[in-house]
């Protein structure tokens, strides 16, 4: 032990393992964040901090513990935790009980409050070069990634936010290890993808918004952000094949909207058919 020890080494004590370990797991709570303690076959200790939607999977690897236990993650209930491992003058390392709190116990003491789910207010103080937005949730630093900034499509996430705006957020999760936590903005937002759906079989006209050498984007809605739908080569009038453009105005169908991939699919040669087929005859 003595010769693991180094300079801000931190010290996890937890109180005694229970030997009957069926007790210890039916200590689990109904939902919360805690901390499962286990002793295995050959006296490795191992701890994990989970919540109820990973109990099941957790409390599977006690099968063959000699002994577990159950601690609360929750602020306002005692937590057997300290860490002041520092050398003295001499070098000699020496634990003592720590007497104030640092920003890295506050940041802790904070993120037992949270809980995944949670919806939460906070500003916005970075949006990093590799795109992800820092939050400020009440003086510690929570993190949005490009994927939940918006459901709708966007070139940078300062399309989306702006430094000093305020945001509400749903809590991700709680990496008590890592100290980190991912909140997605989209997740409080209503999911417009549903009702592009219930647009099947709409013709349309929208801006070509990208080339690729499979066919071409369209933007199917009359905004900025609007969603955009591919229209395969072999979607498209022969005719238009070579000459259209980004910028250009087609008139597309909307053929199908995948909700799990949010992929939408256009026809241009549909579209023709449906335009002639609603014409009067002479």
């Amino acid at each position: 032990m003595r010769s693991k020890l180094a300079p801000r080494a931190q010290l996890a004590i937890w109180p005694d393992l229970l030997t009957d370990v069926d007790t210890a797991v039916a200590a689990l709570p109904d939902e919360g964040l805690v901390e499962i303690v286990w002793e295995d076959e050959d006296g490795q200790i191992t701890s994990t901090v989970v919540d109820e939607t990973q109990f099941e999977a957790v409390t599977s690897q006690l099968a063959t513990a000699r002994a577990a236990g159950v601690v609360s993650m929750y602020a306002g209930e005692d937590l057997p935790l300290f860490t002041a491992v520092l050398p003295d003058s001499d070098g000699v390392r020496r634990a003592r009980w720590q007497t104030e709190p640092t920003p890295s116990d506050r940041d802790w003491a904070f993120l037992k409050t949270l809980r995944r789910g949670q919806v939460v207010t906070g500003t916005v103080t970075t949006i990093a070069s590799f795109g992800v937005t820092f939050v400020d949730i009440g003086g510690f630093t929570a993190m949005i990634n490009i994927p939940e900034l918006s459901w709708r499509p966007f070139d940078h996430p300062s399309d989306v936010v702006s430094v000093g705006q305020e945001v509400t957020a749903e809590v991700l999760d709680v990496d008590m290890v890592w100290e980190r936590v991912p909140l997605s903005l989209r997740a409080v937002q209503e999911d417009p993808w549903p009702q592009v759906a219930q647009r099947i079989g709409e013709v349309v006209i929208g801006p070509v918004t990208k080339i690729v050498p499979f066919g071409v984007f369209v933007r199917i809605e009359d905004r900025e952000d609007g969603f955009q739908g591919l229209v395969h080569t072999s979607e498209l009038d022969e005719s238009s094949k070579d000459v259209v453009e980004v910028g250009d105005a087609l008139t597309v169908k909307i053929i199908d909207v995948d909700l799990a991939r949010r992929r939408i699919a256009l026809s241009h040669v549909q579209a023709l058919t449906s335009t002639t087929e609603g014409q009067p005859c002479d």
